[in-house]
């Protein structure tokens, strides 16, 4: 087997790639910042908005809703209304915000902004009426909202978050790489023998490798669009292009270069990615992969399998832990759930699609049951930097992995004593 070769060779290189992306940083901060400047340049401005989350909220004596909005330029944001008003989650709404007091990092992150209702569209959109088609199919409204968050990144009710976090699965419902992943193999896995088909028959001389990737990530990329773009999506997306295209000019895609490089370019064209919380711990999770691969790249299929899967698990629990801090004693199983996982997502689409979607709702309601169970355990700040020290330190030891996982089979023990 021919070995692959590095991305970088020379430190002339990795320069030439740091100034080109920014260079298109700058590029892509001044357009924002032009974007920016029209959106404020008056007291108000008027918005075009999806309603991503609808929710009540009582405060010094006074109840009110909470509207969280994506307008069609992709800024997110929050606003409030009457307690009066009806259900429009889902639905697009013409509004009027006053944005004079808002800066270019709030543009550039979420903010709230004081608003007025103009209008309340109607119209269903593709991805309402595919929301609809998977709630017709679940009694249990909270199971189908579930559903509903791996199959079209529906947001789902922060109570229903908070069971999931317990579980250690939030991971699985909030749609990301590892579900880009599940897909791409199975549309490869289904398209493979009918390209072949053709391709012997009317175009022999075609790269299959090159023309069914084409095919693929032009699927994806659609897909990805439909969901509107969720930076979790956008990362996992990004990485598979770059490492198709480094893998067809025979460059190692296992690599930390190969990460670096996806995030560099990702943040050079979308900065606002550099505010999504879900983009880096995508991030993070891969980077955790890579480390193990890097090191145990050796090990037969069925053992990186269950190595990945552990250690992780146990790399990205002191992190789950500094930024979310819940946990139970039912949390390791995420480990298991998380293996099952491959198998069942592309299954439970095959249900969905026959008509037998309802199938696994007893054991999601279980699952329910089971995240109800959870606590509070808190990772200081010191000790969550010693970690991503050490996560950088065993990139170039071995002995720094077994280190880092040590330190992590710690805070393990920390988290069980602190349920159990």
């Amino acid at each position: 087997m021919i070995e692959r070769v590095s991305l970088f060779n020379k430190k002339r290189d990795f320069f030439l790639f740091i100034s080109a992306s920014s260079l298109i940083l700058l590029v892509s901060l001044f357009l924002e910042y032009k974007n920016f400047s029209e959106f404020t340049r008056f007291d108000s401005a008027l918005v075009e908005a999806t309603v991503l989350k609808q929710y009540t909220k009582s405060k010094n004596n006074r109840t009110y809703q909470v509207l969280k909005l994506k307008s069609e330029d992709g800024l997110t944001f929050y606003t409030t209304a009457k307690k009066s008003l009806q259900d429009v989650k889902d639905k697009k709404l013409e509004l009027e915000i006053w944005s004079s007091n808002l800066d270019f990092y709030g543009y550039l992150t979420n903010f709230y902004a004081k608003s007025k209702i103009i209008n309340i569209k109607d119209n269903t959109s593709a991805k309402q009426k595919l929301d609809s088609y998977i709630a017709s199919s679940h009694e249990n409204k909270t199971v189908a909202n579930v559903y509903q968050a791996l199959y079209t990144n529906a947001p789902v009710e922060q109570d229903i978050q908070n069971k999931f976090s317990n579980l250690g699965v939030s991971h699985i419902v909030a749609i990301s790489g590892f579900h880009l992943g599940i897909l791409s193999l199975l549309l490869y896995l289904l398209l493979k023998p009918i390209y072949k088909f053709a391709q012997n028959r009317f175009f022999p001389y075609r790269n299959s490798k090159i023309d069914l990737f084409i095919i693929v990530v032009s699927v994806l990329f659609a897909y990805m669009l439909f969901l509107d773009s969720p930076p979790s999506l956008v990362r996992s997306f990004g990485m598979f292009v770059v490492g198709f295209v480094l893998y067809d000019r025979g460059i190692e895609i296992f690599s930390m270069q190969t990460l670096l490089v996806t995030i560099l370019l990702l943040l050079a064209f979308f900065p606002r990615l550099a505010f999504s919380l879900g983009f880096w711990l995508s991030a993070g999770g891969v980077f955790y992969i890579f480390l193990f691969l890097i090191h145990f790249k050796n090990l037969n299929l069925f053992w990186q399998i269950i190595g990945i899967s552990v250690l992780v698990y146990l790399f990205m629990l002191p992190v789950s832990l500094f930024i979310f801090q819940n946990f139970s004693i039912y949390h390791p199983f995420s480990i298991i759930l998380a293996i099952l996982f491959t198998p069942f997502y592309p299954l439970s689409i095959f249900l969905h699609i026959v008509g037998f979607g309802a199938i696994f709702d007893t054991f999601f309601e279980w699952l329910l049951v089971l995240g109800e169970d959870g606590t509070k355990v808190e990772l200081n700040l010191y000790l969550f930097l010693l970690h991503a020290a050490l996560s950088f330190a065993a990139i170039w030891s071995k002995t720094g992995i077994w280190v880092l996982t040590l330190f992590s089979s710690f805070i393990f023990i920390y988290a069980i004593y602190n349920v159990a």
